[in-house]
């Protein structure tokens, strides 16, 4: 069975490939985890992150943003002293400060994913590239909406860390075409 060659690196990065890169997400507490994910990726590799998902998740109360918008000085600095996660005092005060900014716009929105979605118009973009040189690090809409989450106050939200997670949250179809999951993500939109 062919898959994007980035999924063969390792068995943890495979399993991520073929049960959820791509699959879209409408559950805001999972589309929150992934934005603070992949702000936590920001300089490093995602296997990195993926191998310390569990531990992020233990450590940051499995992401409830309520939780984490009242986290304080020594929640930080537990953080900090936690060899789980990625122990980046930016990056750990971005997700506080992401949790805030993420209750706001749940509460003006009604949701989030509602906020979210809407820099796709609500649907999967579906790509068709042949070879993954030919996958963008950022597009039009990354850039609308690293714009608009920044203007929201949130950090490590760039083009290219959107489109990152526009690509894990199935906001875009980015497996190559020969892929095998490439066409069950058609069928599933």
């Amino acid at each position: 069975m062919q898959k994007c060659q980035w999924a063969l690196a390792s068995k943890s990065e495979e399993q991520y490939h073929d049960n959820e890169w791509g699959v879209a997400i409408y559950d805001d507490r999972l589309l929150f985890e992934f934005l603070i994910l992949e702000g936590a990726q920001a300089g490093l590799s995602w296997a990195t992150i993926l191998n310390k998902r569990q531990n992020y998740r233990l450590a940051f109360d499995y992401f409830d943003a309520a939780k984490i918008a009242l986290y304080q000085t020594y929640k930080i600095e537990q953080l900090l002293n936690n060899q789980g996660i990625v122990r980046n005092k930016l990056k750990i005060k971005a997700a506080i400060s992401n949790a805030q900014a993420f209750l706001e716009i749940q509460q003006q929105e009604g949701g989030f994913k509602q906020y979210i979605w809407q820099f796709v118009h609500g649907k999967m973009i579906q790509n068709h590239w042949q070879h993954a040189s030919q996958i963008p690090v950022s597009t039009i809409e990354s850039e609308q909406m690293s714009k608009s989450l920044k203007q929201k106050g949130f950090k490590f939200v760039g083009p290219t860390i959107c489109y990152a997670y526009m690509q894990a949250v199935g906001m875009v179809n980015d497996h190559t075409v020969d892929c095998f999951r490439h066409s069950q993500l058609i069928k599933e939109k």
